[in-house]
């Protein structure tokens, strides 16, 4: 009996050594290996390597659509995400699973095969970098933006309009579920990426704004001496203030609102310091837009974040309740609503000039607490002396004149009081302007050396009377000279 055992067992054993050596010649894969969905059994490593650099090959060739709940889409291909085969020994593993041990543990691996399939997937990288230069280049598409609760008071009243949701691609993410997707689910076809987005709900509500009946800050400027186009660049810059709703936490920028200062925003050519001069600039008077505002601003006690002073005093505002606007420079004047609710900017210009701007919130503060604000000059220097500028840029009896400016440091301070008595006393900011003294700038550009003398006697005269006449006389007398003629002829 056990000569029979033995004998069985070594039969067993030269069919398996046989089997394993017909497999090993012929090299090829194991019954029950599959490469993605691919049943490669029965392969060689050659032809499944042949398949597998194919496969990867027309996933060259699919279309890629990345879309958003806007419905916008962008259609790229692999090659534009830096798409890479990163397995590239995956035929050599296929073609070597089993093939390692002794005879029996391959024959054992061969029966769990029977059971059991392996598989091994084409694996795929992607540059990210790449791809979120792409969802990046095109956010303003695939993003919605909210359209806030929106409050607008008339002659007719207030009227409210209630907010839109918008959409708002998570920018992290996207680019994960992308990659995510295009390295473990996608099956080399075309295929639509929607870029993972959320709700943007809007800022507001109908009954939130309905509250905002109180006036928590006001103040009021006067122009009464600009001329039409200051005016009508006060006016401008009011207007485009004017109707603004600022929520809760955020920043509210002047400059912002304002620029830019072209003709085409309604801006026209008046006077505005530059260099210790009064130029004409697009623009110019807008500062006194922004002064009344920021002193609306200050009676709303609203956090104040950016304010800075003009280079010389104003004449609208007391020193030191000055804000400086300036594009070419940044000078911006910023607050933030640090409060819980809305507010509201109410602003208005009036035929008598006068200008205005009213804060709209709940007031929440006891009727008998008082805010006023005092303007302290702590120095003053006063010009003993006059200026005179010659430009050559500018023809003979052109004349710009700017008047003397002390110079003078100043603070602001807010005065608290309740039932009459003084609670608080603090400093707000404090102000340096420069001195500048009665400049006149007159142009000395001419080709006649006479007047060119005569004017520049005059300017170094150091008397601006004198220099005033002298570039008017010289106008004239440029003025009636002749015109010469040239004869005809050529050139």
């Amino acid at each position: 009996m056990k000569r029979l055992k033995v004998l069985f067992l070594a039969v067993i054993l030269c069919t398996l050594v046989t089997v394993f050596n017909v497999k090993s010649q012929a090299a090829v894969i194991q019954k029950g290996i599959y490469i993605d969905n691919t049943d490669v059994s029965g392969m060689t490593q050659d032809e499944v390597r042949s398949m597998v650099e194919s496969r990867v090959a027309d996933r060259y060739d699919a279309c890629l659509t990345l879309t958003s709940p806007t419905g916008f889409e962008v259609k790229v291909h692999p090659a534009e995400l830096g798409m890479t085969w990163s397995n590239t020994d995956v035929a050599k593993q296929a073609a070597s699973y089993g093939s390692k041990g002794n005879i029996l543990e391959r024959y054992k691996v061969a029966k769990d095969l029977q059971r059991n399939n392996v598989r091994y997937n084409i694996e795929l990288n992607f540059d990210r970098d790449k791809l979120n230069a792409i969802i990046q280049d095109n956010l303003e598409n695939f993003n919605q933006e909210a359209v806030d609760c929106e409050m607008t008071k008339s002659d007719q009243g207030i009227m409210i309009k209630q907010g839109t949701p918008g959409i708002v691609v998570d920018e992290q993410a996207a680019l994960n579920d992308a990659i995510n997707f295009l390295t473990s689910e996608w099956d080399g076809k075309d295929a639509v990426i929607e870029l993972t987005s959320q709700v943007d709900e809007p800022k507001g509500s109908v009954e939130g704004l309905t509250q905002i009946t109180d006036i928590i800050g006001s103040f009021t400027t006067e122009y009464k001496k600009s001329g039409a186009a200051r005016s009508s660049n006060v006016a401008n810059g009011c207007r485009l203030i004017n109707g603004s709703t600022v929520y809760p936490g955020e920043q509210f920028s002047v400059l912002e609102h304002i620029a830019p200062f072209t003709t085409q925003n309604g801006y026209q050519l008046a006077g505005s310091y530059m260099n210790g001069l009064v130029v004409d600039t697009l623009g110019g008077g807008i500062c006194q837009v922004s002064s009344t505002l920021y002193n609306a601003v200050l009676r709303a006690e609203l956090q104040v974040d950016v304010r800075q002073n003009h280079s010389m005093i104003v004449d609208y505002v007391s020193p030191s309740g000055d804000a400086a606007i300036a594009e070419s420079s940044g000078k911006d004047f910023k607050f933030t609503n640090d409060k819980d609710f809305p507010i509201y900017i109410e602003g208005y210009v009036t035929e008598d000039k006068e200008i205005t701007f009213n804060i709209y919130g709940i007031e929440k503060r006891p009727a008998n607490r008082q805010v006023s604000f005092e303007s302290e000059v702590l120095e003053r220097t006063v010009a003993d002396y006059e200026s005179i500028v010659p430009d050559a840029g500018k023809p003979i009896g052109y004349t710009s004149y700017t008047s003397s400016h002390a110079g003078i440091k100043a603070r602001y301070i807010k005065v608290v009081t309740v039932d009459g008595v003084e609670q608080s006393r603090e400093v707000i900011n404090n102000s340096s302007y420069k001195m500048v003294p009665r400049t006149l700038v007159v142009g000395v550009g001419t080709s006649d050396p006479n007047a060119y003398n005569a004017m520049m006697e005059a300017v170094a005269s150091g008397s601006i009377d004198q220099a005033r006449a002298t570039a008017g006389a010289l106008a004239a007398q440029l003025a009636a000279q002749p015109v010469s003629e040239e004869p005809a002829g050529d050139p």
